[in-house]
């Protein structure tokens, strides 16, 4: 191996190790620390993601500045190639490593699959401009960083934290003195902040195990088939500056089609500058030094990657008239009464539009009150966040999903702006509440109230309670213009299963028309 190809092959695994490290400093950063404000978001890789950027703009129909990041790593691809697979993808990276775990046990090309890419490529951006949003699902970095948030992390707290509970509850006190200092490095560097509850981690982990899994079959087969992102880098490729070329006579020895992780070198040793990820491996096995990277046009054709003009143009008028299909949904014109969204979410549809399932607000949010959802707002809508109070609550005044949010579906809030904005209300099961129920005195919902002057007050009642006896009860009920729905009475009901309060996605500031009116505070019905 050659000096100067070996220093190649030396600073492309340094870059894939340095982006690697700043993407997982990024997402332990992104949490929620003690403080309102993060001074470091892993939102910055989905900014120079121009699959996400393309997605959202076509569905928005407008053009988003902070996505302009974005528009370099295209300028980079026209100069570089299909550099950003293999030299910055943590995705890419990690798939590298996993080798360890699942080194291809054949040499099967799959060459029918790459056009898969594409396939997907095309759909995501036609449904998008229908505004049915697919990005999520697809894009390498969300399903990395869902995964990572609702399984990988939890999984990493708990098998972490148990045993040194273990040894601080059962060890002898001197043990204690050594393993609670680890501990605590631990926690501060890279444990998650807290323990939490999470939906569809199982899923999601799932869904990231398959793609890793898939090397078994061939090396980055999810690169070489079916990332989308990695197709768009591949178009933009064609017309790139830098290219790798073989140069004179060969000695057929195949070294560099065998090493090649893409599969970019076909039979007469053409490297396709759009399968090409510039590892520069093939240049480094080559014992002849035949193959070299330069800034100039390759004289010898190869057969491009891609789909035919009229596998184009299917594609295309499916994604775009397939999504018609979707829009008489009853989903679309009742929507799910208990989905609410996070505090400063668009409207729905530009919030879907938006939104590309990363799961960071999730992993953020303070109360644990942010979770995937699944059907709730359609299959487009699988993954987005949703409140579910049962399980956590939306912190007064915290305003961290929206400081995370990579492309704006959920604004940034002041903390003033925060305290005022409903993401829904609050109502009484009076077949469930101790006070209606049972006459029985219940004041924990009014307690946990954060409202300055509480939406949750009371009303002195005679009743008879379970005994026979006349008692003097106090009745909550919900004061409609001052709830917003935070969801903590909910959270802290102390009834065992449903609570006795549910919080619904009515009256949210969003949605002007989701308003239910009353004349009154003490209003009967479901806000008694």
């Amino acid at each position: 191996m050659k000096p100067k190809k070996k220093i190649l092959q030396t600073t492309r695994r340094i870059s894939q190790f340095i982006f690697l490290f700043i993407f997982l400093f990024l997402f332990r950063k992104t949490d929620y620390t003690g403080t309102d404000e993060l001074e470091y978001a892993v939102n910055i890789i989905f900014r120079i993601d121009p699959l996400v950027s393309s997605a959202v703009i076509l569905a928005e129909k407008t053009f988003i500045y902070f996505l302009l990041p974005s528009i370099i790593t295209i300028l980079l691809t026209v100069v570089f190639g299909r550099f950003f697979c293999n030299w910055i993808c943590p995705l890419g990276t990690l798939l590298d490593g996993s080798r360890l775990f699942f080194k291809a046990s054949d040499s099967h090309e799959y060459k029918s699959l790459k056009k898969v890419k594409y396939v997907l490529l095309i759909t995501i951006l036609a449904t998008a401009v229908m505004s049915v949003p697919l990005v999520g699902y697809f894009d390498p970095f969300s399903i990395l960083v869902r995964g990572m948030t609702l399984s990988i992390d939890p999984a990493l707290k708990t098998t972490v934290s148990k045993p040194f509970d273990a040894i601080y509850l059962n060890a002898p006190e001197w043990i204690s003195n050594y393993s609670e200092p680890v501990y605590g490095i631990l926690r501060a560097t890279v444990l998650p902040y807290r323990r939490s509850i999470t939906t569809l981690g199982l899923t999601s982990f799932l869904i990231l195990f398959v793609i890793f899994a898939l090397e078994k079959l061939q090396r980055r087969f999810w690169c070489r088939n079916i990332c989308p992102l990695g197709a768009m880098l591949a178009v933009v490729s064609k017309v790139s500056l830098l290219r790798g070329h073989s140069q004179g006579a060969c000695s057929s020895c195949g070294l560099c089609r065998k090493i090649c992780r893409m599969g970019a070198i076909d039979d007469g040793n053409r490297i396709s500058p759009e399968a090409c990820t510039l590892c520069m491996d093939c240049a480094a096995v080559c014992p002849m030094g035949k193959i070299r990277f330069a800034f100039s046009r390759p004289k010898e054709v190869h057969a491009p990657e891609g789909i035919s003009r009229r596998a184009f143009i299917g594609t295309a008028l499916t994604g775009l008239l397939v999504p018609t299909v979707f829009s008489n949904r009853a989903v679309k014109h009742f929507p799910n009464p208990y989905l609410i969204r996070p505090p400063g979410s668009l409207p729905e549809q530009a919030f879907l539009d938006r939104c590309v399932r990363c799961g960071e607000c999730m992993k953020v949010c303070i109360g644990n009150a942010l979770h995937p959802s699944f059907l709730d707002s359609g299959i487009e809508g699988m993954f987005s966040p949703k409140l579910i109070p049962r399980i956590g609550y939306c912190e007064f005044s915290c305003t961290l999903c929206g400081q995370v949010c990579p492309t704006g579906a959920i604004r940034v809030l002041s903390v003033e702006e925060k305290k005022k904005t409903v993401i829904g209300k609050a109502y009484f099961d009076e077949n469930r509440c101790l006070p209606y129920a049972r006459s029985l005195p219940c004041i924990v919902c009014e307690e946990h109230c954060p409202t300055p002057d509480k939406a949750i007050k009371f009303r002195e009642i005679a009743v008879i309670n379970e005994v026979g006896e006349s008692v003097i009860i106090k009745q909550p009920y919900v004061v409609h213009e001052l709830c917003i729905g935070c969801g903590i009475c909910e959270t802290k009901c102390p009834i065992p299963g449903f609570s006795a309060i549910r919080v619904t996605s009515e009256d949210e500031s969003r949605h002007q028309d989701n308003v239910q009116r009353v004349d009154s505070d003490e209003t009967s019905g479901p806000y008694s």
